[in-house]
């Protein structure tokens, strides 16, 4: 990849843009955060945005979001094991949002925190669809299907992202289409191990549908009036999921009969994990992302993340790796490396 950018496939203006916060001097304001320059995008006859210069900056915050995010699938499926899923995922998520929001506070003051009603509104929602959507049926997922299984489901993010752009009238390229369809086919694949009761066909179902509604909190983001510092954009979503989260297993009755003292050492070991790397460090660097870099690049994170997962899940947890899963993640990563590399052309 070449050192400037931008991002091929145009995407509607953002309703209030802020340049002033999406620099690097503002992400290494934070300490171990990371983040990177936006490329807002244009609509279809109307306003340019001149292409961003891509620095090491970029690369870093996509390399914390590559490994570690990658790993939090293994963190996920050993929490559960103690622990129920939308009380813990809400706990990880609120408990790392207002650490983020102490932090910014501490290093920006008060005013950081400061948005207006139709931010706060934005950032509650996009927390719904990333937070309570996108993370929270993984982790209940996980409860039933292994985690690489998981990873390689949730890899195929990025045709989704193809599709909701053609819906909003933005043309894709040949490329685009043709890796939305080898996505398709490896998603079909994937489905086997769940169709033949190798695994539970609903965790396959739910991380599907928590596919669908991260790429809509993805697509999003870029086009609601989010609050003009983005870590604090960070703090209110991941405030705002983890609530609902817990709001959501306490309707379950999750707390019915939990006792803190049969959680295992190991369980309270990957919440921390999640709380610190995956919550407060990870999302973070890919929430900056999302205001910050073309989306075609963020989106390089889903075929690099299933193959740490992958690897993680059979060597700490023993995950088979039977041939849907071999091959149905292969051509996923496959049709996500074409989708990616067509873009980045474009």
């Amino acid at each position: 990849m070449t050192s400037p950018a931008v991002d091929p496939a145009p995407e509607a203006p953002q309703a209030a843009p802020e340049p002033d916060s999406r620099t690097p001097a503002r992400a290494t304001a934070t300490a171990g955060i990371t983040a990177t320059t936006t490329a807002a995008a244009t609509a279809a006859a109307a306003t340019t945005v001149p292409a961003r210069r891509i620095t090491g900056a970029v690369w870093a915050a996509l390399g914390i979001v590559y490994v570690v995010w990658g790993s939090t699938y293994l963190g996920i499926r050993i929490a559960v094991e103690t622990m129920p899923p939308f009380l813990s995922s809400g706990v990880r998520f609120v408990t790392a949002g207002l650490l983020l929001a102490g932090i910014i506070a501490w290093r920006q003051g008060p005013a950081a925190l400061k948005v207006d009603r139709r931010q706060l509104a934005s950032a509650v929602l996009v927390g719904l669809l990333l937070i309570l959507g996108g993370n929270a049926l993984v982790v209940l997922a996980e409860t039933s299907i292994p985690s690489g299984l998981a990873a390689l489901l949730i890899s195929v993010v990025p045709a989704w992202v193809v599709i909701l752009k053609s819906v909003t009238g933005q043309r894709p390229s040949a490329g685009g289409l043709a890796g939305v369809l080898l996505g398709l086919v490896g998603l079909a694949v994937l489905t086997l191990p769940g169709i033949s009761g190798e695994v539970k066909v609903g965790g396959v179902v739910l991380v599907v549908v928590a596919t669908l509604l991260w790429s809509v909190g993805s697509f999003s983001s870029a086009r609601l009036p989010m609050p003009a510092n983005p870590f604090t954009a960070s703090a209110y979503e991941m405030i705002a999921g983890g609530l609902a989260g817990m709001a959501l297993g306490l309707f379950r009755g999750e707390h019915h009969g939990l006792d803190l003292a049969e959680i295992s050492t190991r369980s309270w070991v990957a919440l921390a994990y999640l709380i610190v790397f995956g919550s407060l460090i990870a999302f973070t660097a890919y929430a900056w992302l999302l205001q910050a870099a073309p989306l075609s690049l963020v989106a390089t994170y889903a075929y690099v993340n299933p193959v740490v997962a992958v690897a993680l899940g059979a060597l700490v947890l023993n995950e088979a790796l039977s041939w849907p899963i071999v091959l149905g993640g292969a051509i996923v990563v496959g049709g996500v490396c074409l989708i990616v590399s067509t873009e980045r052309r474009g």
